[in-house]
Formats: structure tokens, sequence, C-alpha cells
């Protein structure tokens, strides 16, 4: 019987005890401060990140792992007889993050070779994190590869992103968007709100003044995506700003029939290009 592992990064912002409960192994990304390197949930956790974030004087940049890094994950994994290997990252639009991983996959060697399954998420945070957490449980559950690979894929074509930031000026310096854009989203409390599109790139989905119509109005971008479907899972997630995670949950499972809510904390590197006070749902319907 195939043993199948499932592998993700840091960004996934899935918490290490579900983690650790569900046997996923996780890649770091590193964060900077100047001259100062942190692995990203690991020496460096989020609630120090945001700290760190207001205190430094150095604005925080991120950096992928090596392939050498990820081949010492594969090779050690894969010394198991009968050990195949799915691989989930992050948006190979924002980062190089998946394409390092497919390097190091195509320089294992011998039996090893063609046993990891690197896929891209088309996605950030926890829209990696439910795909990663799912292809785990179904591996658990006895699934094959072919099985697991057409859930995720599944999965991504119903599931819904939607998030609001304090300020654009982490998104614009992290080169996520425009600095144009970045101006207009300063002036006159504009809030813009925010989403991935299929292959993971960060779009405008509109503008609106002020939060709480910006929180209205993903109500109504979530009814036209969702039409009469049930919420089986609703993950919301916030960068340091709880209280408004909670009011983004309240308005949700007030409008729509939600089976599962849990919160996520945005981790150190998502939250270096999404800035503090982010708050976001992770909508999924499968």
């Amino acid at each position: 019987m195939t043993n199948i592992r499932i592998v993700t990064d840091s960004t996934a912002d899935i918490p290490l005890a579900v983690r650790e409960s569900l046997n996923i192994e996780m890649v770091p990304l590193k964060i900077n401060f100047g001259e100062e390197q942190y692995l990203d949930a690991v020496t460096l956790q989020s609630e120090d990140f945001y700290t760190k974030l207001t205190s430094s004087s150095h604005f925080p940049t991120t950096s992928t792992p090596s392939p050498g890094e990820f081949l010492n994950f594969y090779q050690s994994l894969l010394e198991e007889p009968g050990t195949e290997v799915i691989s989930i990252h992050l948006a190979s639009v924002l980062s190089g993050t998946y394409r390092t991983a497919e390097l190091a996959a195509s320089m294992l060697e011998g039996d090893q070779v063609g046993r990891v399954h690197v896929i891209d998420s088309c996605s950030a945070s926890y829209g990696i994190g439910a795909l990663v957490v799912a292809a785990a449980e179904a591996a658990r559950a006895g699934k094959s590869v072919d099985e697991i690979l057409k859930l995720i894929e599944t999965m991504r074509a119903q599931y819904y992103i939607y998030f609001l930031v304090d300020t654009l000026e982490f998104l614009q310096k992290g080169g996520r968007i425009g600095k144009a854009s970045a101006l207009f989203g300063s002036l006159l409390n504009i809030k813009p709100i925010l989403s991935l599109d299929r292959a993971g790139e960060v779009t405008v989905i509109d503008k609106v003044r002020g939060n709480k119509k910006a929180i209205a109005r993903i109500l109504e971008l979530l009814a036209a995506d969702l039409s009469d479907k049930t919420i089986r899972t609703l993950h919301i997630a916030h960068a340091n700003n709880l209280e408004g995670a909670e009011g983004l949950r309240e308005a949700i499972v007030q409008r729509f029939a939600v089976e599962h809510v849990e919160y996520i904390t945005l981790g150190p590197v998502i939250g270096a290009h999404a800035g503090p006070g982010t708050i976001a749902a992770f909508v999924g319907t499968v």
C-alpha cells in the first residue's frame, strides 16, 4: 500500500497543532528585517512578528527556501519504501516557491524519481491550507494519489477568498500591486476589497468607503458566488486584528448557512505582504 505524505510551505498558515495531528511537513520561507533573518513560523511566530513590525526601522522582506532545502525534505520522506509525496505551495504568480519545489523534485535520483507531485495551489494563506488539510485527511483515509489530486482540483475551483487591508502600502512595497492603486486606497477611507483570481494573482474586486460598507459588499459577492450552496468551511484570518475578524465572522454566519468556522492568524510572510490589520474570509463549499 502506498504511503502518501503531504508537504507544504509556511505560507499555508496552518496551525502547528493541525500540522502535527495530520503529519503534514512544512518547509519554511524566510523573513528578513534588515540583516536579521528568521524562518517563518519556526524561529519567528505571528505574535512576535507583528510586534517587531511596529518597532523595527526595517521594512520586512521575504525569500523562498532553496532547492536544496526542498530536496532534503523530499529525500528524507522518500527513504521509506512505497512513499509518494504531494507537495502543495504558494501560487506561482506570487512567489518562486512552487518553481523551486519543482526544481528540487527534478533533482531526485534513482528510485525516488517521479514520486513527488508538486502542486501550484494558485492561492495563498489558508487558500493553500484548506487544500493541504483536505489532502492530508484524504491520505489518512486511504485515498490514492490520483484521487487526492482530483480533490485538490475540485476544491480549488469552488473556493472563495476576500480580504480587506488597513493599508495597501505593504502590497505595493512587496510588488503585488501598483503605486497608483496604493495611493488611491489611502484616500478618503476607501477600502479596496481584494481577492485572488484563479491563478492566485491579487485583484481589486471593488472599492467602497468604510469598513462596514466593505463587509456588506463582501456578503453580496459571496451571495453571488455561492448561490444556494452551503459553506462547508469558513476560515476567518487576521493580521493582529481579532476584533475585525470577529466582525467579519459574525456578518457571514448571520447571512449564510455555515457548517464549520475557525480563526486563523496570518503568518509572518503573508503578514509582511498584506500588512497589519488585514482580515480575510476563506470560504470552502466542498
